[in-house]
């Protein structure tokens, strides 16, 4: 029987520190300080920075601005609807923003919209895994796990326009 090595670092970031969490070397997690379904801490496992030497560098090419799309192996762990949904948000586009109807019809479930939210707001990996594009059907900033400030900032910094959802063609 193996047993999966766990590790975590801290990093700075414009929106606070984040702890970033892998198994065995690969992302599974990407936490803000007051995260709603945040994990314990001591589910973190043991600090070591070596495992995110190139999710770190990726992170802060994208707080630079020199980044728009991360490329990282990534552990999701989930249900398969929320691994599903999670697919969905690599997909939206860099400074673009979809309604959580919008995933809900590329799913092929056009009436689980809030179902749709409920994955989204148990994503493990965030940031990388953009759960801060998804708005409410009118452009409203509803929700967020990391905290609906932090949901504004990370869209204004992508130059998102929240007012009207994109139009959702790009899946």
């Amino acid at each position: 029987m193996t047993t999966t090595h766990i590790t975590h670092t801290v990093i700075d970031s414009p929106y606070d520190p984040l702890t970033l969490v892998a198994a065995d070397g690969v992302l599974t997690g990407l936490y803000m300080v007051g995260q709603r379904h945040r994990p314990p801490e001591e589910n973190f496992g043991e600090p070591d920075p070596r495992p995110f030497a190139e999710a770190v560098r990726q992170l802060t090419a994208y707080f630079d601005g020199e980044l728009t799309e991360f490329d990282l192996p990534l552990r999701l762990d989930g249900t398969p609807f929320q691994r599903g949904v999670w697919d969905q948000l690599r997909k939206i586009p860099y400074g673009e923003t979809r309604s959580y109807g919008d995933l809900a019809e590329f799913l092929g479930r056009p009436g689980a919209s809030r179902a749709v939210g409920l994955a989204n707001g148990k994503n493990p990996i965030g940031i990388v895994v953009p759960c801060h594009r998804v708005i409410g059907s009118t452009g409203s900033l509803t929700g967020y796990g990391g905290g609906l400030d932090r949901k504004q900032r990370l869209l204004a910094f992508e130059g998102a326009a929240t007012g009207v959802p994109a139009t959702a063609t790009l899946f």
